[in-house]
């Protein structure tokens, strides 16, 4: 599966971190604000009480309150590229969100970079996947720190939105079945788990476990979930994410599935960047507006 394409950690962002190893037993701010967009370095909670996940917050000017974005980072199986992992960012998502009234909290999950500790949300090999254990560990390491933040003076206690990338984005499908006063809507760009397993662009490890687990998670959804996928996508292709939201969608849940044209010679990475951001602009805007209304959980079936 993807991993962030990001292979150096930004100067400013270890100045961001002068307290880390003196402050692992709290969490929260770890240091100044700086720039852009008030840009500080954060420790927030994990479901491994001996592991706070490093993380980046991004907020608007004044006192708030603000709602909250809280964005999942792609990830892999591979362990050497997990640990080498830098701090995710994604600064212009959270530059774009935090334009829009958010706060923006991008935390790193355990098993990853300088967070460490043990890798929670691992998959296991092609022939055992299980990807309904390793999305729900995913989402349950995305909870704690939209929780702790949630907590916070300046945070809004309703209308966070969840926004999850790649494996991330699988985790965030995994949350959509949250209390709608809580959580407003999901956000995912490619989500899946096993995408080119051997480097291979379009092979994915066991495709029909992740259809059946899609399936499950669709059918706790209570939010509605805006689901985009670029045309030259090489992890999860528009034809076979078209067929994992179908499946999320067999719970009866409404996903608004979207296929956006290519971008440069691999689309996955669209979130990532600027020029790619300014192209999901439009499409953001539309799903934002759409998470400001109170959902409707869907019917019991009988």
């Amino acid at each position: 599966m993807a991993l962030s394409r990001a292979l150096f950690v930004p100067f400013l962002l270890i100045a961001l971190w002068p307290q880390v190893g003196a402050a692992q037993d709290r969490f929260g701010p770890q240091g100044a604000e700086a720039e852009p967009n008030r840009m500080q370095a954060w420790l927030v909670p994990s479901p491994d009480s001996n592991t706070a996940s490093h993380a980046v917050l991004f907020r608007p000017s004044g006192d708030g309150p603000f709602r909250l974005a809280v964005i999942a980072h792609a990830s892999t199986q591979n362990t050497l590229l997990r640990a080498m992992m830098p701090q995710p960012q994604y600064r212009p998502l959270a530059a774009l969100l935090v334009a829009r009234g958010f706060a923006v909290l991008v935390p790193e999950r355990p098993g990853h970079g300088a967070t460490g500790g043990k890798y929670l949300e691992d998959q296991d090999g092609c022939d055992g996947a299980d990807y309904v254990r390793s999305g729900r560990a995913t989402a349950e390491e995305i909870a704690r720190a939209t929780t702790y933040l949630r907590g916070q003076s300046f945070i809004r206690r309703d209308g966070t939105v969840i926004i999850g990338h790649s494996a991330g984005g699988w985790g965030a499908l995994a949350l959509a079945g949250a209390d709608p006063a809580e959580v407003s809507a999901v956000i995912v760009f490619a989500p899946g788990r096993g995408g080119q397993p051997n480097g291979i662009p379009g092979q994915i490890c066991a495709p029909n476990t992740l259809l059946t687990a899609a399936s499950e998670f669709g059918h706790g959804a209570r939010v509605p979930v805006w689901w985009f996928v670029a045309a030259n996508d090489g992890y999860f292709a528009p034809d076979f994410s078209k067929k994992l939201a179908d499946a999320f969608r067999a719970g009866g849940d409404k996903v608004d599935f979207r296929v956006l044209p290519a971008y440069e010679s691999e689309g996955h990475w669209m979130a990532e960047t600027e020029n790619g951001v300014k192209a999901l602009a439009g499409e953001l805007d539309r799903a934002l507006k759409g998470a400001t209304l109170q959902p409707v959980a869907r019917a019991k079936k009988p």
